[in-house]
């Protein structure tokens, strides 16, 4: 659509104005006679300013000899439709600098005046340009990232069905079966052959579904679990499960591995490495009892028979640890509640009591494991009586710290545990008078309100300071 009225809305515009709304209209204009000679040139934008200059390096030339050699034909069509008085069309048009590079201008011309002069209008392509090369840059990357991905999916997909070990993928919030590879196919065999959107629980016999319902709740919950031996349904094999969890397309999956158990693995007769550590358990000089989840003995080696005064093993299996460990109702239930809510224990102090009334001080390690998905407790008990005995105080040592005294819960009696803390107050003001005095022990008595004598009686059996080279100048 053109003006209606040009002469009324525009018929006083002088030449200045003119060309001010030529620059205004265009990013580069171009005076054109109509033989294709450059009259004049202006810029509206400092970027092409900065590469043509002033312009008298193109007026005065022919449009065809500062343009690409491609373009060459561009400007005369473009001289050609101006003249004819066609309406004006948009062309591409790489124009030559005069410092040699190349401008992408996008070009219509209309014709003006009675000398029937051409204007060129001009729009700078290079936004376009470089937005259009970005565009082509981000299609490049789309493309090599999904060959790499194509090539990635290709590799584990190979791995998966080409791996000597029986694997499966279930879905994470229904346990149902996404993938099976063949060894898993061929572990099943022909008849129970798991198959995709199957219950992962139903390959598996009654008894075992429960201790493997509890492993993938414990991966998912913990990113980690303890193998599981389970024995399939139909064929009654035993096998050993491990779970891993993963992520993909924001759906959780599990990576679930069965290992084949061997027959000398089920009938419990274990390989020369582990023949060799249990050896070691078993020959070595400090206790080690193994209990069930209620605490009853499983297995002990002979230095824990040794210590309770056992002649065999078959007198302390099925018997409960209590009998011999400590105060009866307490140790033991303490030792329990720290394993299954904190894990391991280290250097649990506690007393053993012997068949016979022999009686050791003895410090107690202990964790907990899972044998076919039902827990289990090892205890490692070392006699340190004899250590004890040749400390130059054979009593225990006091407590040093409120963190000490809570320690000691469930471990010391009530009354007990009142008076070291009393004892615990009480050295720590006679430390912190001597500090404040700078050891100056009458003014510290004074300080605690007691007599010279009480402090030295109280430094003596806190074991506080030199009394031999004591000096108290008041």
């Amino acid at each position: 659509m053109t003006f209606m009225t040009p002469r009324v809305a525009l018929g006083d515009l002088d030449a200045e104005a003119a060309a001010a709304l030529v620059s205004a209209a265009a990013d580069i204009a171009l005076v054109v006679s109509p033989e294709g000679t450059v009259l004049d040139v202006a810029c509206n934008t400092d970027d092409i300013a900065r590469e043509v200059g002033d312009g008298s390096a193109w007026r005065g030339r022919p449009w065809a000899d500062i343009v690409a050699p491609d373009s060459r034909t561009k400007t005369a069509e473009i001289i050609a439709s101006a003249t004819d008085g066609r309406a004006p069309t948009w062309r591409h048009v790489n124009q030559i600098t005069p410092r040699g590079t190349t401008l992408p201008i996008l070009y219509s011309a209309v014709r003006t005046g009675p000398r029937k002069h051409i204007v060129a209008f001009g729009r700078d392509l290079r936004p376009i340009a470089a937005l259009q090369q970005r565009l082509v840059d981000a299609q490049a990357s789309l493309e090599r990232d999904y060959t790499r991905l194509r090539y990635a999916e290709t590799r584990y997909r190979l791995l998966f069905q080409m791996s000597s070990d029986p694997v499966l993928v279930l879905d994470a919030d229904s346990r149902r079966i996404v993938e099976v590879n063949p060894a898993a196919e061929e572990l099943f065999g022909a008849e129970s052959r798991p198959q995709v959107g199957q219950d992962f629980l139903s390959i598996f016999a009654e008894p075992a579904r429960r201790p493997i319902e509890l492993l993938l709740a414990g991966v998912r919950a913990a990113g980690r679990g303890d193998d599981v031996r389970a024995m399939l349904g139909g064929s009654a094999r035993p096998v050993d499960v491990s779970a891993t969890l993963f992520r993909q397309d924001n759906s959780s999956f599990y990576l679930v591995r069965l290992l084949a158990v061997a027959v000398t693995d089920e009938l419990v007769t274990p390989g020369r490495p582990k023949s060799k550590l249990l050896k070691l358990v078993e020959s070595a000089p400090d206790g080690f009892v193994v209990t069930g989840e209620d605490g009853r003995i499983l297995t002990a080696n002979a230095a824990f028979l040794e210590m309770a005064q056992l002649a065999t093993e078959e007198q302390a299996r099925g018997e409960a640890l209590e009998r011999w460990l400590g105060r009866p109702g307490v140790d033991l239930e303490v030792l329990l509640a720290n394993l299954r809510e904190r894990g391991p224990v280290r250097l649990f102090p506690s007393t053993l009591r012997g068949e016979y009334g022999a009686q050791a001080q003895v410090e107690i390690s202990a964790v907990s494991t899972t044998n076919g998905g039902v827990p289990c407790y090892g205890f490692a008990i070392r006699d340190v009586g004899t250590r004890l005995a040749t400390q130059p105080n054979s009593q225990r040592e006091m407590p040093r710290s409120v963190q000490q005294l809570s320690e000691l819960i469930g471990r010391v009696p009530l009354k007990d545990l009142v008076r070291e803390a009393t004892d615990v107050i009480e050295r720590l003001c006679i430390e912190a008078a001597l500090e404040l005095t700078n050891d100056n022990r009458a003014s510290a008595a004074e300080m605690l309100g007691l007599s010279r004598q009480s402090l030295y009686v109280k430094l003596r059996r806190y074991g506080l300071g030199d009394l031999a080279s004591s000096s108290d100048q008041p």
